[in-house]
């Protein structure tokens, strides 16, 4: 079977914490925080890419967060958090903030502790993905991640 990229999505905090994936091969990952009532569209979103994310025309290594129907008031507390667990510089672009030089996650465990911490302190529901390249599918499936949840990503 040939490695590619491959996403993962819909996943619960509880069950990524079942998961025991190789970490050299998680590009990226997602949780997407939520508030219900969840037609009102009140998210935050925190993220991290491997390979940094773009800033103008550099990228940034760290840990990231975008926010979406989020009172700015509420913004100072999501990164006051993230830093006390992370540390990193704030950075400020548009609807997201980058802490430049942050600690790097891509255990199961980490991302989806993080994942339940949010979903307590920010009153929020957590959904998380995450993409996976250099590696098959069959790999993934034996280290726990249900094939029912996986996006395969064309090349």
């Amino acid at each position: 079977m040939a490695k590619g990229r491959m996403r993962y999505w819909k996943i619960t905090s509880d069950e990524l914490g079942s998961y025991a994936y190789d970490e050299k091969n998680l590009l990226n990952w997602e949780i997407k925080c939520i508030r219900e009532p969840e037609d009102e569209a009140h998210f935050i979103g925190v993220f991290m890419y491997r390979n940094g994310t773009a800033y103008d025309y550099e990228s940034v290594k760290g840990i990231c967060y975008f926010y979406n129907n989020i009172d700015r008031k509420e913004l100072p507390e999501i990164t006051k958090f993230l830093q006390g667990k992370y540390k990193g510089k704030e950075m400020e672009k548009g609807d997201r903030i980058i802490l430049k030089g942050s600690d790097e996650i891509y255990s199961a465990t980490d991302i989806s502790n993080l994942a339940k911490e949010m979903e307590a302190k920010f009153n929020v529901k957590a959904v998380i993905s995450l993409e996976f390249g250099g590696i098959t599918a069959e790999a993934l499936k034996e280290a726990g991640l249900p094939e029912a949840k996986l996006l395969p990503i064309p090349t």
